[in-house]
């Protein structure tokens, strides 16, 4: 699956809480889901005081808290935990088993220079993503993955600019009295490996990468790896063999018209903007020749690019615009079509006309 959102990069804040070092471990009176957190983070580390980041009443922070971890091995890093996504104090949501959106977020990232205090941007960076999520209603699940919309690091011309989600390797889900949450990590991508999960699968080519990510630590300073010729071909082998697990793109404009002729099927002229081109042509041919849908979705239209099972045609269900292709008609409007504007046709496909915006 893939969200949208233009401000989860981390940005400046006004009056942030500052992080600093507790002696035992952050927690809050009747507070039986920060109780179950602290828990698990006692299992994996029993000796370590964390740095914390508390929000003061009347913050606009959305998590009451973060905890960083310094770690040595297997490199040196900082382990993020947030307090805040699941219910921490009172029960309030009516899914008994789940506790708030089901999980907590960790963060790895890499500490080369061996600092003692935690990044704050990595902070505000979290706290973005908790505004995200609270805003639109979009909780996450391992698999997902995120466009940042720039270097995730304010400041920063760090190549990563994308997230994925995977389970913590080292934080077991958790049953607490307010139900059941999991630790959601977040790991770092560069837009090109992005990419690469839209081609196949997210957690496919995240195994890819495992051997060059370990624990899933967050390298500002890191290339794509798609540089690497082997991880290259892996990808490259993966998504030919397996197609596409991404169904649907979000677009800045779609619309449709169909125009009626005497005796003949109907015109449908399909109207697309520019933006979207490059991700539908690379992803059609993922998507069609293995059986599955492919959607494009608007604003205030929506079109189904289907296989053809009979013949090309184009088909309105309840407002959606549905076309199915065939396999010459995949092909000329794959080689076809340009994210520049103009009107393109199809091969075999009289009946349909592309308009680029």
């Amino acid at each position: 699956m893939q969200y949208s959102s233009p401000s989860v990069t981390a940005a400046a804040e006004s009056d942030p809480a500052a992080a600093h070092r507790v002696e035992g471990r952050p927690g809050e009176a009747g507070a039986p889901g920060w109780d179950a957190i602290n828990h698990a983070l006692s299992r994996v580390y029993p000796r370590q005081s964390p740095w914390h980041s508390s929000q003061p009443p009347g913050s606009d922070a959305i998590l009451p808290g973060i905890s960083a971890y310094k770690r040595i091995t297997p490199l040196p890093h900082w382990h993020f935990v947030t307090y805040g996504f699941s219910e921490l104090f009172d029960k309030r949501s009516d899914e008994a088993d789940i506790s708030g959106y089901g999980f907590e977020l960790t963060f790895r990232l890499a500490n080369p220079d061996d600092a003692e205090e935690p990044p704050r941007w990595a902070l505000n960076f979290l706290q973005n993503l908790a505004r995200y999520v609270f805003d639109s209603g979009h909780g996450f699940h391992a698999g997902h993955y995120l466009s940042a919309g720039g270097p995730i690091a304010a400041d920063s011309d760090s190549q990563i600019r994308a997230l994925a989600f995977v389970q913590d390797p080292e934080l077991a889900p958790v049953d607490s009295e307010n139900g059941r949450f999991e630790f959601l990590q977040i790991v770092g991508l560069t837009n090109e490996e992005e990419f690469a999960l839209k081609r196949w699968s997210t957690l496919k080519v995240l195994e890819v990468f495992h051997d060059s990510l370990p624990l899933w630590i967050t390298d500002l300073e890191r290339g794509s790896l798609l540089s690497d010729p082997e991880i290259a071909a892996r990808l490259a082998e993966g998504s030919a063999r397996d197609g596409s697990s991404v169904g649907t793109i979000y677009a800045d404009h779609v619309g449709w018209e169909q125009r009626k002729r005497l005796l003949r099927a109907p015109t449908t002229l399909l109207a697309l903007s520019a933006r979207q081109i490059g991700e539908l042509l690379a992803l059609l041919p993922l998507r069609l020749p293995f059986g599955h849908a492919f959607s494009v979705i608007g604003p205030d239209a929506r079109v189904v690019f289907e296989p053809a099972l009979r013949g090309n045609e184009a088909l309105v269900a309840d407002g959606v615009l549905h076309l199915r292709l065939d396999e010459r008609a995949l092909r000329s409007l794959v080689s076809r079509l340009r994210a520049q504007a103009g009107v393109y046709e199809v091969d075999g496909f009289a009946a349909l006309q592309v308009q680029v915006r």
